[in-house]
């Protein structure tokens, strides 16, 4: 199977956008890779050498952030997140749209303040030169990824959210299959 039709069997996005959630979900699994390969040899030295890796917990932190951030914008496009549907067996299905958009909004201004608020702690943290324990590992460009990704999240609920008005629900169920 080439490629580009396993991108398209697996993917349901289209043009650049399905070369964004691949790269993104590549970012996420070679850093998972990595702290599988980290945390075996980490456990290995422990357990056989009696010598860990200096500063493998920082590692860790560090990859689940990179880890999560890369996966948070392809996981809001794509409406994974948990909806509770009270209300969908007696409001009509026009308003359950406009009830998606209302709340795809929201949780976009809240993240868009949020990462804002973010940004300002990472000047801040290299403004005061922190540094990760054993690796000196400035924090503040960790901290400016964590707010950029949460602006790139706030943008794909703000598109999620206007794709969820337009599109019926039986659409929505055909194109996530």
């Amino acid at each position: 199977m080439a490629f580009r039709a396993w991108l398209d069997a697996h993917y349901s996005e289209r043009g650049p956008f399905i070369w964004i959630a691949f790269s993104l979900e590549l970012v996420a699994v070679i850093t998972l890779f990595l702290l599988m390969l980290l945390t075996c040899a980490d456990v290995t030295g422990r357990y056989l050498f009696n010598n860990s890796i200096d500063g493998a917990i920082e590692l860790t932190r560090i990859g689940l952030a990179i880890m999560v951030f890369a996966e948070l914008p392809v996981i809001s496009w794509r409406g994974g997140h948990v909806i509770v549907d009270l209300m969908d067996s007696f409001v009509s299905h026009r308003l359950i749209r406009v009830f998606s958009m209302l709340s795809a909004l929201l949780i976009a201004t809240s993240l868009y303040f949020v990462a804002w608020r973010i940004w300002e702690l990472a000047e801040r943290s290299l403004r005061r030169g922190e540094v990760t324990e054993y690796l000196k590992f400035p924090e503040g460009y960790l901290i400016y990824y964590i707010a950029l990704m949460s602006w790139v999240t706030a943008a794909t609920m703000i598109t999620y959210g206007i794709y969820r008005l337009w599109v019926t629900p039986s659409e929505t169920r055909l194109a996530s299959n």
